[in-house]
């Protein structure tokens, strides 16, 4: 278990938590892979993502670990609340069920390393970094897929993003800051 990954695990959760339930402007030239693929790195950098004393086992387990982590950035993005202002920009916000999610998520990831630990396998800090990692690589994703979908809130269009034919802006919820 490094050092390093513990500490790059907490600040990014840190970050996240922090972040989570304030207003945050969306922006589709972000490089949001960026954060992702650096977890990425640091869970395959030292090795040891399987337990060598038992390779299907802790294969299982970091496939379930990476699943768990998919299917948290699934949850997180469509508990989170999206609109756009008049003037173009797309904001989110996470909801009372996308903590939920987080909560689900960590009782299941604890459950994980409980059954690995019962069972004599090692997984180290990596799995835990890959599957963040895969949290916020879907989430991202799909946050990018819902705004580019997204029509200014209260019927004004942003410049160049009406459509021909798209008929009128939809209105979407609009948190009150």
């Amino acid at each position: 278990m490094s050092l390093v990954n513990v500490l790059v695990a907490l600040a990014v959760v840190a970050l996240i938590l922090a972040r989570q339930f304030k207003p945050q402007q969306i922006g589709g030239g972000r490089r949001w892979w960026l954060i992702p693929a650096a977890l990425m790195f640091f869970a395959v950098k030292d090795g040891g993502l399987v337990d060598p004393h038992h390779q299907a086992a802790s294969a299982t387990l970091l496939g379930a670990e990476v699943l768990i982590g998919v299917l948290m950035g699934v949850g997180w993005a469509w508990t989170s609340k999206t609109w756009t202002e008049a003037d173009g920009t797309t904001w989110t916000r996470g909801t009372r069920a996308t903590a939920g999610i987080w909560v689900l998520g960590i009782v299941l990831r604890v459950g994980l390393a409980g059954l690995g630990a019962l069972a004599g396998i090692h997984l180290g800090t990596g799995a835990i970094l890959l599957a963040l990692a895969a949290s916020l690589l879907v989430r991202g994703a799909i946050m990018m897929w819902r705004i580019q979908s997204a029509a200014p809130s209260y019927g004004v269009a942003a410049a160049g993003t009406v459509r021909a034919g798209a008929g009128p802006a939809r209105q979407m919820w609009k948190d009150r800051v």
